[in-house]
């Protein structure tokens, strides 16, 4: 079993920088494939970056050159930095861990970038 805690989101103007973090419990961490998800309303729960074990990184075109993802796998956090935010970027972000394809998912967030 994997608990995940998300915390960083908040109000921020558009164009401003916030930073997301994911603490994981237990001691998987290094072999987990880790990603942050984000969910409007209205809208379905979409992929925005991911960080795989192999080290293997994937970005939504959405975020690409905005948004980084990263990991320490010492501290069993996985981190998103976000800059340049837009209005469309307000959602729910969650984070997610894989873990040989069971899915865990944090409580997330809630980020929301004014105009």
């Amino acid at each position: 079993q994997v608990q995940l805690v998300e915390s960083g989101g908040g109000l921020v103007q558009a164009g401003g920088s916030l930073r997301l973090s994911c603490a994981a419990s237990g001691s998987l961490f290094r072999i987990l494939d880790m990603g942050w998800y984000r969910e409007a309303p209205g809208k379905e729960r979409e992929l925005v970056a991911s960080f795989a074990t192999r080290g293997i990184l994937n970005y939504s075109d959405s975020v690409k050159g905005r948004f980084t993802i990263s990991r320490d796998n010492a501290k069993n956090t996985v981190y998103l930095q976000m800059n340049s935010l837009k209005a469309e970027d307000t959602a729910v972000y969650y984070c997610n861990a894989d873990l040989l394809g069971r899915q865990f998912w944090g409580q997330g967030t809630q980020v929301t970038v004014s105009s």
